[in-house]
């Protein structure tokens, strides 16, 4: 994943010692790892795609586009006669300049930021600051958020707002200062973590980004909507992986006897990150003014049989709660400023 991010080409090339391609990964090949259970800290093997789409390393342009049309794929191993890797080619250099990236967040109809919730567990800290509100970084946390949704493209932001709502209306106004619209929902009585989609004063054009307010995340929106398309999924949850450690030995039966021990096992889980993709037609089950959470409204998308799909988060992800998970995610920015 480093490699991938590092070069910002979307893919990472595995050779074997005499340079020819053992294969290659793709994010969209490390978080197919991940929802069928594997870790980060797995080999390569496990997400390696061993039959990838390569060139000579002196096709033509022509040659390339249409291998990257005809794929889908946005990187291409470059090879020479004899098989071995010279370099990537990346459907980027065949863009027009103002081309949006294919990674672009501008196709959501909207985005909500849940920021209406009192922070109890951040006290004293949220006693007179709503916590999306609280410095991270040398910014507040929510305004992270909507600088991130500003540069990604997405035409506006409607932040729910409850708990010391004017802390947070006073600092982006009209959020003509952030580069983006913005407009408030605002909570008279808790609603939960769903309910204030059901103020929203009109229903969405298109996918709906719903985000929580004290999320500090580098995950790219764009990849999550375009996963909810492809899967064409009501709802899209983002997920992170969990791992769960058993400090005791754990028992294999079958019925009265034991047939293995396995000391101390761990378990990985897919978690609830806070950050959802819902398709319109899913707030026809909310009712207005009426306090759900969102696990209950992806229940009742579920029963009424909707699609919900997981989106496995790999980037940095912190769900700032606690204060050791304050001073967790500051102490990553500080080191991530001082790189």
């Amino acid at each position: 994943m480093q490699a991938i991010e590092s070069a910002r080409l979307s893919l990472a090339v595995v050779t074997t010692g005499e340079g020819a391609v053992a294969g290659t990964v793709s994010d969209g090949d490390v978080r197919r790892a991940l929802l069928a259970g594997h870790g980060l800290d797995e080999p390569v093997t496990v997400a390696l795609n061993r039959a990838p789409v390569t060139a000579l390393a002196d096709a033509t342009e022509q040659q390339l586009r249409a291998l990257f049309a005809a794929h889908g794929i946005e990187a291409i191993p470059l090879l020479d006669p004899d098989g071995r890797f010279v370099r990537l080619a990346h459907v980027s250099a065949f863009r027009p300049p103002d081309a949006p990236p294919e990674s672009s967040a501008a196709g959501f109809a909207a985005a909500v930021i849940m920021a209406g919730g009192e922070g109890q567990r951040l006290r004293p800290a949220t006693a007179t600051t709503p916590k999306p509100m609280i410095d991270v970084g040398g910014m507040p946390i929510i305004e992270r958020l909507v600088r991130t949704l500003a540069r990604a493209g997405v035409p506006r932001v409607y932040i729910s707002v409850h708990y010391k709502a004017d802390r947070i209306e006073g600092h982006f106004g009209d959020g003509a200062g952030f580069g983006i619209a913005i407009e408030y929902l605002r909570e008279q009585d808790k609603l939960g973590t769903a309910g204030a989609l059901s103020l929203l004063p009109a229903p969405p054009a298109g996918p709906l980004l719903v985000i929580n307010g004290d999320i500090l995340t580098e995950s790219d929106y764009g990849k999550i909507l375009r996963h909810h398309v492809e899967q064409h999924a009501a709802i899209t949850v983002g997920a992170v992986q969990y791992r769960v450690e058993i400090p005791f030995g754990v028992l294999q039966t079958s019925g009265a006897r034991v047939t293995g021990v396995a000391e101390k096992p761990s378990e990985r889980v897919l978690c609830n990150a806070g950050i959802y993709v819902l398709s319109p037609g899913v707030l026809d089950l909310l009712a207005r003014d009426r306090a759900i959470n969102m696990t209950d409204l992806i229940e009742s998308a579920i029963a009424r049989g909707d699609a919900v799909a997981a989106f496995p988060l790999h980037e940095y992800w912190s769900d700032v709660g606690t204060p050791v998970d304050l001073a967790a995610a500051r102490r990553f920015l500080n080191k991530r400023a001082d790189a």
